[in-house]
């Protein structure tokens, strides 16, 4: 009979951007998960652990080595529920990741699900799922990001600035389309453009930037990153939100939010899907159809405060010790459990799939009258309907569980 608790066994991409070696909280936490196979290599860029059943990084049954989903498919009702299988079928629609940054990820936004669906019948290897990709982020460290625009009032102070008029539209009225146009002119520049550009915005006095200062010092940052003629330095230096994140704060990317994290180490959640549309911070090679990049953007964000996802007290926690994140879709929620030594909690059966994983700390799970030992690294899928417990024996206990119901 096939258990309702399964521990997994995941891995590690290794994108450029990725940390090195045990740099990367990815990696260590991988190579934590016992008998799981993962060898750390202290010269390889370590960048993200999936946890879930997508196909392009499976998670697998650390006990038997099966696909966690052919074990899903063959249990469907037990393990995912039925409302979960009637809304979504036998695939989990989340995906749970921890993100070690070193350097800016591509500049990019997600397709919603129209555009998805489009991308998807006419290029499936590029476009691998039909499904929108909207997603949290938490912080697990100080962690640094570019997201959504700017208010409309700062863009333009910009480009009254003497490097940057020749992408200012020059028009009385700015309207969302305006700063849809002057992205475009930004990411089609030529290098030379884009190199001098930046050169001469380097130059400025840091008191005509006044509040934007901040950009003085992160042009030679991005610059070392990925050189003085990426158009994406243009786009995210000038358009877009520099905003910093104290660990345990989090935020919500809709779908077609435009964002680039910068750096920090993160437990990060989306719908499944692993669509992208980039257009800067990495090689021209790689980089998407402009028009479509430009024509997918929305602008729900203008404003320079941080789109924070508050967590609000679970009512499946007995003690209050365990709090929820709920953004607004449908795919998933997630319970952040943090104890102390000694403490403990009791967390109410969940009516759907669920993937708990350890960011840090070592204690107790107990689920269908079995204990099961959970420390950082540890991951473990939890079926439909089962009640589980949990109590620390360490002052730094800290459990994400993603789930849908």
């Amino acid at each position: 009979m096939t258990e309702s608790v399964i521990q997994l066994r995941c891995d590690c991409n290794q994108y450029p951007w990725g940390r090195v070696g045990k740099h990367s909280l990815a990696a260590r936490l991988a190579a934590n998960i016992p008998g799981g196979g993962f060898k750390l290599d202290e010269d390889t860029n370590y960048a993200e652990m999936w946890m879930g059943t997508y196909p392009e990084l499976p998670s697998y049954v650390l006990k038997t080595g099966e696909n966690l989903q052919d074990v899903l498919n063959a249990n469907k009702e037990k393990l995912i529920g039925k409302k979960v299988l009637d809304k979504f079928g036998s695939d989990l629609p989340f995906l749970p990741k921890i993100l070690s940054i070193q350097k800016a990820l591509p500049l990019q936004i997600h397709p919603n699900k129209e555009l998805s669906e489009k991308l998807h019948k006419e290029d499936p290897e590029k476009y691998s799922d039909p499904n929108h990709k909207p997603e949290i982020a938490v912080a697990l460290s100080d962690f640094e990001a570019f997201c959504g625009f700017k208010p409309k009032t700062d863009i333009q102070g910009l480009l009254e600035l003497e490097p940057l008029q020749q992408f200012n539209p020059d028009k009385s009225r700015w309207s969302d389309n305006t700063l849809r146009e002057v992205c475009r002119s930004m990411l089609t520049a030529s290098e030379d453009t884009v190199a001098s550009t930046l050169k001469k915005l380097g130059d400025t006095s840091r008191g005509t930037l006044g509040e934007q200062a901040y950009i003085l010092d992160l042009i030679p940052r991005l610059i070392n990153q990925y050189g003085a003629s990426d158009n994406g330095n243009l786009v995210a230096l000038i358009l877009m939100n520099f905003l910093t994140f104290k660990p345990g704060e989090s935020i919500w990317i809709p779908a077609d939010g435009i964002h680039a994290y910068l750096s920090g180490d993160i437990v990060e959640c989306m719908a499944r899907s692993n669509n992208v549309i980039n257009t800067g911070f990495c090689p021209a090679a790689d980089r998407d159809n402009v028009d479509m990049f430009c024509g997918a953007l929305t602008f729900q964000q203008h404003d320079a405060k941080k789109p924070l996802l508050p967590r609000v007290e679970s009512e499946k926690s007995s003690s209050g010790k365990t709090q929820a994140l709920k953004p607004p879709m449908s795919e998933f929620n997630m319970l952040v459990t943090e104890l102390k030594t000694g403490e403990s909690d009791q967390i109410k059966a969940v009516e759907g799939p669920s993937v708990a994983f350890m960011t840090s700390g070592k204690g107790k799970m107990k689920a269908e009258g079995k204990e099961h030992d959970i420390s950082a690294g540890y991951i473990y899928y939890i079926g439909c309907g089962v009640e589980v417990s949990y109590e620390s024996s360490s002052d730094d206990f800290a459990l994400y569980r993603a789930y849908a119901e």
